[in-house]
């Protein structure tokens, strides 16, 4: 960078997308590609109020910004809920990085909090093996930083799983019985009894906040309104005596079916219920929702849910690592 010419933080505009796009440059720590960005402008997950750039006070027209952040969020939604992508380009050198970075971040951070009141998370998806690859952790290494910098302090990851079609789907055991259940409240009262003794770090944190019911009662209602399954999907599991022993949520995003949640209840935990639990989600997605390809996430620590994962012939494709405020 040109020393001593002041360095700009600002939201982008439409005319800055053309310059914008010639310093998306995807590298094994950030896969989004420029056609990635413009599909997601398109359909409104990006804004370019969302993307925030780094720029010489008096750089022209047209010209790539020293550094972007790509935020993510809802169609419908009022402020960003992710950060997708950290770039720099060419002018900055590479030393500068992490703290050019992490004041970009800092400066979106101000003028998003007093919509949302929440700092969004920066989701890195990385490949299974990213700690054994120099590539990855090198280009890994000055984002981390910067996030660090900007008081994403807080570090999650996660497996990411895919199934496909070709995997088959493992035959009903006969050992639980699957019915819907239309009561969101009784819902509600079956994700708070799944939050005791919870491997899933980032239910766990939020009950430790607001409580097991609070957060069961906001579970369901995200994935009611904000995700794109439908409620009719939901199951209840159990017993032959008629016992909840459990319950999934099958589910949509943005691109295509997903897990979504589900859950074992205590008292019912190391008896295999998940894998029919699992089975019968894959099973919801395949008949009901017409998926050929589904993905799951879980987090590292949860190793019986990646177990089941892999049992159900799903395999670890990616791991997505989560930085977060406090």
């Amino acid at each position: 960078m040109s020393p001593g010419t002041p360095v700009t933080f600002r939201p982008a505009t439409g005319s800055d997308v053309p310059g914008l796009l010639k310093l998306i440059e995807p590298d094994p720590a950030c896969p989004l590609t420029a056609g990635d960005y413009r599909a997601r402008l398109a359909d409104g997950q990006y804004r370019p109020e969302w993307t925030w750039l780094a720029e010489h006070a008096d750089d022209g027209a047209g010209k790539p910004p020293l550094a972007a952040g790509v935020w993510w969020g809802r169609p419908d939604g009022a402020a960003p809920e992710t950060l997708d992508a950290l770039f720099t380009g060419a002018r900055v050198p590479r030393e500068e990085r992490a703290a050019l970075g992490g004041r970009l971040l800092a400066a979106a951070h101000r003028a998003f909090n007093p919509v949302s009141r929440t700092v969004p998370g920066f989701h890195l998806f990385l490949p299974p093996d990213w700690r054994a690859r120099r590539d990855v952790v090198t280009a890994l290494r000055w984002r981390w930083e910067a996030a660090l910098a900007a008081g994403l302090t807080d570090e999650l990851e996660r497996l990411r799983f895919e199934w496909t079609i070709a995997s088959g789907v493992l035959a009903p055991s006969g050992r639980l019985r699957f019915r819907p259940e239309p009561d969101d409240e009784a819902f509600a009262g079956l994700f708070a009894r799944t939050l005791a003794g919870t491997l899933d770090a980032t239910s766990k944190k939020a009950a430790d906040a607001v409580g097991a019911l609070a957060q069961a009662r906001a579970d369901v209602a995200f994935y009611r309104d904000k995700m794109l399954g439908r409620r009719e999907w939901w199951r209840v599991a159990e017993t032959a005596d008629g016992e909840p022993a459990g319950f999934t949520v099958p589910s949509r995003n943005s691109d295509r079916a997903v897990v979504g949640y589900i859950g074992v209840l205590p008292g019912h935990r190391g008896h295999g219920y998940i894998d029919d639990i699992l089975a019968e989600t894959t099973r919801i997605l395949l008949t009901e929702a017409g998926a050929d390809v589904i993905r799951a996430d879980t987090d590292l620590a949860n190793r019986p849910m990646a177990a089941a994962f892999e049992r159900a012939g799903y395999r670890e494709f990616a791991r997505r690592v989560v930085l977060s405020a406090p």
